[in-house]
């Protein structure tokens, strides 16, 4: 089951095509040139980048996954991914995603 977060971060290319890349995600079809970053599914690590096709595989429609970006590149989720760490940080003091994102488990 995948799971959005309500305030998904963004890209430029992502941002034109929001519904479209989550529509189709949500269907488990094809989406070229997209990646998520998701809730690390190790409790050790803070985040999971995944090409949004991985997501058509069984594992992850058993397995809850809470996606909080969506970037158009791999690049660009590297560089979304320090900018959500830096907005955590400078919120809280703290490098607690999950809390932050109300996923405390």
């Amino acid at each position: 089951m995948i799971e959005w977060y309500p305030a998904l971060y963004l890209d430029s290319e992502t941002l034109k095509k929001e519904t479209r890349i989550k529509r189709r995600v949500e269907k488990h079809r094809l989406n070229f040139n997209v990646y998520c970053i998701a809730l690390a599914s190790n409790k050790k690590n803070l985040f999971d980048i995944i090409n949004a096709n991985e997501l058509l595989f069984q594992y992850y429609r058993k397995r809850g996954i809470k996606i909080v970006g969506l970037a158009s590149s791999k690049e660009s989720a590297v560089k979304m991914v320090a900018d959500i760490v830096g907005d955590v940080y400078h919120q809280t003091g703290k490098f607690d995603v999950r809390a932050f994102f109300g996923q405390n488990e």
